[in-house]
């Protein structure tokens, strides 16, 4: 590749860019550096705060896959600059991105924060380890009920942050319910003060 960008911007998609008139701005950017190739300490805390992320694969033949994971904060962990991991945990037994990461290595991950409207792209290679209790061990979320089977190991050859455009603002349940709770204890608090004033008041002349 000439650029970390030529992962996604092939010829073809160079093509339809300078037909529709974005091809000279993707074209300065790639001077200017193009894509990350590495972890920054600036996505390294974006993905320890996610508590979900698409998987995407495809077959030898190019049938693409997208499957979703999900666990508490810091479940795709950050192995290297190079390099992210988590525990794959027992679901409906498809199999479908560990039989297509067998013949493709080839693998993407989308990672979407709906509270503060951020997306993240990240393109790479991906391999799936089995048998490896360490590894597991050391990757598992503490204290997480569910019931690990496997590891998938993602390296990164280049990732992008997108424009909050179009995403709407979604905020999760948990965090709901632990603002409600706040609030309807200050409420509480606040008529319990207005109920005392009212008694100290009652015995004042008109």
């Amino acid at each position: 590749m000439g650029y970390s960008s030529d992962v996604a911007f092939s010829d073809a998609v160079k093509s339809v860019q300078s037909r529709k008139g974005s091809r000279r701005a993707y074209a300065q950017q790639e001077d200017a550096g193009s894509w990350q190739t590495e972890i920054t300490d600036e996505l390294r805390g974006f993905i320890a705060e996610q508590t979900s992320v698409f998987l995407a694969t495809a077959s030898a033949d190019g049938q693409p896959y997208m499957q979703h994971r999900g666990g508490p904060p810091g479940f795709l962990r950050v192995i290297n600059d190079k390099t992210l991991g988590f525990v794959d945990f027992s679901g409906n037994r498809q199999y479908i991105s560990t039989g297509n990461l067998a013949e493709n290595p080839k693998a993407q991950l989308f990672l979407i924060d709906y509270t503060q409207r951020r997306r993240i792209k990240v393109w790479g290679t991906a391999q799936v380890i089995e048998g490896d209790a360490d590894l597991v061990a050391s990757l598992m979320p503490g204290g997480y009920k569910a019931r690990p089977e496997q590891v998938i190991l993602f390296t990164v050859t280049a990732w992008d942050a997108n424009c909050p455009q179009h995403i709407p603002q979604r905020f999760d349940a948990g965090d709901v319910a632990h603002i409600v709770a706040d609030r309807d204890a200050k409420i509480e608090a606040l008529e319990a003060e207005l109920a005392d004033l009212r008694l100290q008041n009652a015995g004042l002349p008109a």
